[in-house]
């Protein structure tokens, strides 16, 4: 699958699915599954190296991690690249085309410094991505006003100006992580237009519901990694106790 092809999975109100991968095996489940795409999350696959979610892992490891999923599947693979770990536009690019990567998710927070990258600086970057890369890149623009903020409607207005400028920059879609109420999805959706990707959260609308909101793109993000690696902490709890529960 291309870029292209990629790109065109992107439907509001009939969304791409992602469960995200930690790895090669995890990564031929979901192709098992049937699931077109393959993504990676960061944070698991941080997590598998040992390491925090943050840009805290090295670059060559997480680019040795993601070209291992690559060759694992014949699904096309895009992946969360976090905020670029420092390369420029087209060393970013180049390492991606490198592993086979056919998209990347591409986040606004500033992990050389504070907060996020103002609003400019953030769409320059990702004009520099769009440039390098042409149209061989799909670019997830993930913006991080919402993580950590319990008044979301604080932030809204900033979120939809942050979604419009990453457009007008070359994202194809748009990934307003962690924005949780249906009102505010939908509403996200309407000011922001295009493709807008939406986390799956417990206690959220839900996969069905997502899609009557109109957003194009679902992202399971580290949580299904989570929710393994708990149901695998209970297992080794009743081994521990000396119960063999398989």
């Amino acid at each position: 699958m291309s870029a292209a092809e990629l790109r065109a999975l992107h439907v509001p109100g009939t969304p791409l699915v992602l469960p995200n991968a930690w790895d090669a095996d995890s990564a031929k489940a979901i192709e098992a599954a049937g699931f077109p795409v393959v993504a990676t999350s960061s944070a698991a696959v941080a997590a598998v190296l040992g390491l925090p979610d943050g840009e805290k892992a090295p670059a060559d490891d997480m680019f040795a991690a993601a070209r291992r999923i690559v060759d694992a599947v014949s699904a096309p693979v895009t992946v969360d690249a976090e905020g670029g770990y420092r390369l420029p536009p087209a060393e970013l690019v180049a390492r991606l085309r490198e592993i086979g990567a056919v998209g990347l998710n591409f986040e606004d927070t500033d992990y050389a410094g504070e907060g996020l990258h103002p609003v400019d600086a953030q769409a320059e970057r990702i004009a520099g991505i769009r440039a390098a890369a042409g149209d061989e890149l799909v670019i997830n623009a993930r913006i991080d006003l919402f993580l950590g903020q319990p008044d979301q409607e604080s932030v809204f207005d900033e979120a939809v100006a942050r979604g419009r400028a990453y457009r007008e920059a070359g994202a194809d879609c748009v990934y307003p992580i962690f924005l949780r109420p249906a009102e505010l999805i939908a509403e996200f959706v309407r000011q922001a237009g295009g493709a807008v990707n939406v986390s799956a959260l417990p206690g959220g609308p839900g996969i069905s519901g997502l899609a009557e909101l109109g957003v194009a793109r679902i992202s399971l993000g580290a949580g299904l990694w989570r929710y393994l690696r708990s149901k695998l902490e209970g297992v080794l709890g009743e081994i521990a106790q000396g119960k063999l529960p398989y």
